[in-house]
């Protein structure tokens, strides 16, 4: 049983940065602030046609999409003051694909989340006071590892976004769909590239933001641990 006794350490260290990470994509996915910020920044409404108001119902509708079943992705609104539909067909099978990847990332978030619930209360439940120690500094792990990962990531989104992004889909993705024209594809002219850039900066931060409560609230625990000699992190 010893040989075995890594498992529950490693699965939670692990689904830590799994939390954060995919949390604070669903939170920004769904941040009307994030979408209203982008259209005004990169001046969406001059380059689209589409009012500013139009725009935040355009990007509400997308939220909705998201979070919902319903199927196809219709969104219609006035583009140089003439009422049409706003993606064509080849947009609408691409946000099919995003929306199975965003649902994914929804999965990912709950099941870390409720498994690091669980992981705490098992571990609370039985080995009561003396298992915060072994928690805090799992935690402290998960951080470290996450760290890494967002180091490693941000130097490529600050360096080569371009090519981060073009790698991105062609892992994420198992078709051409969203290989779409900029002059005439409204996903594209809506949502350019330095959208994508500010958002994934968005959950870097949000995911540091996280990061950096639990390395507070963790190793606030430890320093009073060591402090008062009430024990050693095993």
């Amino acid at each position: 049983m010893n040989r075995l006794a890594w498992i529950p350490t490693f699965l939670f260290v692990f689904a830590v940065p799994l939390f954060l990470v995919t949390a604070s994509v669903a939170w920004a996915f769904n941040d009307p602030g994030v979408y209203n910020r982008g259209f005004q920044k990169y001046r969406i409404s001059l380059t689209s046609g589409i009012t500013e108001e139009d725009l935040r119902q355009v990007g509400g509708e997308i939220r909705h999409y998201f979070n919902s079943t319903d199927e196809p992705l219709l969104v219609n609104t006035q583009v140089y003051g003439e009422e049409r539909e706003l993606f064509n067909q080849r947009e609408v099978q691409h946000m099919r694909d995003v929306k199975r990847l965003v649902w994914w990332v929804y999965a990912a978030a709950i099941v870390s989340g409720i498994y690091l619930l669980a992981a705490t209360a098992w571990g609370v439940a039985v080995y009561r006071r003396g298992f915060l120690d072994v928690l805090a500094q799992r935690v402290i792990r998960g951080v470290a590892l996450m760290v890494v990962l967002v180091v490693v990531v941000g130097a490529f989104a600050m360096t080569g976004f371009d090519a981060l992004f073009l790698r991105f889909h062609r892992v994420a993705f198992t078709n051409d769909l969203w290989q779409l024209d900029p002059r005439t594809d409204y996903l594209l002219i809506i949502f350019p590239q330095g959208f994508w850039f500010d958002a994934t900066m968005r959950v870097a931060a949000l995911t540091v933001a996280g990061a950096v409560a639990l390395t507070l609230g963790a190793g606030g625990h430890l320093l009073w641990r060591r402090k008062t000699g009430r024990g050693t992190v095993q």
